[in-house]
């Protein structure tokens, strides 16, 4: 029987004040005033309905996405935290997380979001050009992304992180490194820089805008990377940085195939049971079905042959070693049903192994979907 993983909590809330043409996101612009509590009580009674699925166990991290989860009133937000208290075992030390848009009225909120329980705070700034955050339909100013991130380093919370995309439209190689410089000179202990990508089912996927080229991309992640380094930040996972001991908690819990709740409009779950069973959930997207009562919208178990791809498909995110033994404690699965494949990536160069550990290797990083797909469950 596999040993039950860390268990984490994700709470979805679906709106925006408008969408951005990049987010495939489960979001929806809102029109006219969010239903703040009663949006919070059918959160309640969704998370009530999944109690069965985690047998009493403690939940080690919260992270409340969107959307734009800090259009919830401070009051919302204190009903929707002590509910869940209420209903779940919180550790102690539990990392807390919100994300929360740069605007002015929602950086007010931030000492209520705090008093609520809300001990990280993830800002998402995505750049500090007025045109290029007019171009990715972004509501803020670079001024609000500024104040926004003093006022989170002042309020003393456990942590706080800087949302920065690049490889934006037209965005030249200096006007990234310049977004990026601008960033760490407001000190955030974690930095998430990520680059855009044309998802499908969003504006850009239909109107696509001119985006640097291959070329271009590797030489602003290159010294983008030296800029980051030198400052003190240690990259952990493709697109994170953090100064050390700064590591976000909860997304760390997802890349290392731990176990997490979600609630809320279209949040995804990942439930390992006491027989062995790994159950995935998925909640009703719209807020209209949602907020009708109907919550789950589906509910699987992950099959034995599809378990190995999950696994690594989030440890090989990771820089760090993935602990061999890590495999059968949370998949069930005894190492020799993978080993071809793991002989393959060894002779590729994709990792390297230890009696303990697989690491991955450069090679492996920059051929991820090659190595990841020697994983695949076969047709």
């Amino acid at each position: 029987m596999p040993e039950l993983p860390p268990l984490s909590l994700y709470i979805h809330i679906p709106w925006c004040v408008q969408k951005c043409p990049y987010c495939d996101f489960n979001s929806h612009a809102l029109k006219g005033e969010v239903p703040h509590m009663e949006y919070v009580q059918h959160l309640l009674d969704d998370l009530e309905q999944d109690l069965p699925l985690t047998q009493g166990r403690e939940v080690r991290t919260i992270f409340i996405g969107g959307g734009t989860p800090s259009l919830l009133s401070s009051n919302a937000m204190q009903f929707l935290m002590d509910g869940v208290r209420a209903r779940l075992p919180l550790a102690a030390d539990a990392e807390i997380t919100m994300e929360a848009n740069p605007g002015t009225v929602e950086a007010d909120r931030f000492s209520g979001y705090q008093q609520a329980g809300i001990n990280r705070i993830s800002i998402g700034v995505q750049s500090f050009s007025p045109q290029k955050l007019e171009r990715l339909g972004r509501i803020h100013g670079p001024d609000e992304a500024i104040r926004a991130a003093h006022l989170a380093a002042a309020l003393g919370l456990r942590s706080f992180n800087l949302d920065l995309m690049h490889g934006l439209p037209d965005q030249s190689i200096e006007e990234a490194l310049d977004d990026l410089r601008r960033a760490i000179a407001l000190n955030p202990p974690h930095l998430s820089w990520y680059q855009l990508t044309i998802e499908p089912n969003t504006l850009f996927a239909s109107r696509p805008p001119v985006l640097p080229d291959d070329d271009a991309l590797w030489d602003i992640f290159e010294q983008g990377h030296q800029l980051l380094t030198a400052a003190g930040y240690e990259q952990y996972e493709t697109s994170a940085y953090a100064k050390p001991g700064y590591r976000c908690e909860h997304n760390l819990n997802y890349w290392r195939f731990g176990d997490y709740l979600g609630i809320g409009c279209g949040a995804h779950g990942k439930l390992t049971q006491p027989d062995g069973r790994i159950v995935r959930t998925v909640k009703t997207r719209h807020p209209r079905g949602f907020m009708a009562g109907k919550y789950m919208d589906k509910q699987h178990d992950v099959a034995d042959a599809d378990k190995p791809f999950e696994f690594f498909m989030n440890r090989f995110r990771l820089l760090e070693a993935a602990p061999r033994a890590e495999f059968t404690l949370y998949t069930g699965l005894d190492e020799s049903v993978i080993r071809p494949q793991l002989d393959e990536a060894l002779h590729a160069g994709y990792i390297s192994e230890s009696a303990e550990e697989w690491q991955i290797t450069h090679k492996g990083k920059l051929f991820l979907n090659s190595l990841l797909e020697l994983f695949l469950a076969e047709e």
